[in-house]
């Protein structure tokens, strides 16, 4: 009786889940020409993440981090880089905030 409770639980999750993705996507334009001006077109996750792969290069080390979020009401993205220790040490992690372009 508890595996099958924990299964509907399960079943009743994703068809929430499934639910709130159905809502978010019909929201969406269809077409290209739909969007007017006052709707914004995000692609930060992707500017962000070459952006990660410059800095990364830049420092001799591999993005493990690239998100995008707002300080002091400017677009920045946030990038984490792993850089190799010395000697054989562990990576160590540096953060860097780059202004959103």
């Amino acid at each position: 009786m508890k595996t099958l409770r924990s299964k509907f639980r399960s079943a009743a999750l994703a068809l929430s889940a499934s639910g709130v993705l159905l809502s978010a996507v019909s929201s969406l334009p269809a077409r290209a020409d739909e969007i007017s001006g006052d709707q914004p077109l995000i692609v930060a996750a992707a500017d962000c993440y070459s952006i990660g792969q410059q800095v990364a290069a830049q420092n001799g080390g591999t993005l493990a981090k690239a998100s995008s979020a707002t300080r002091g009401g400017q677009a920045v993205c946030v990038i984490v880089v792993l850089v190799p220790g010395k000697d054989g040490e562990r990576p160590r992690r540096s953060e860097f905030v780059v202004p959103q372009n």
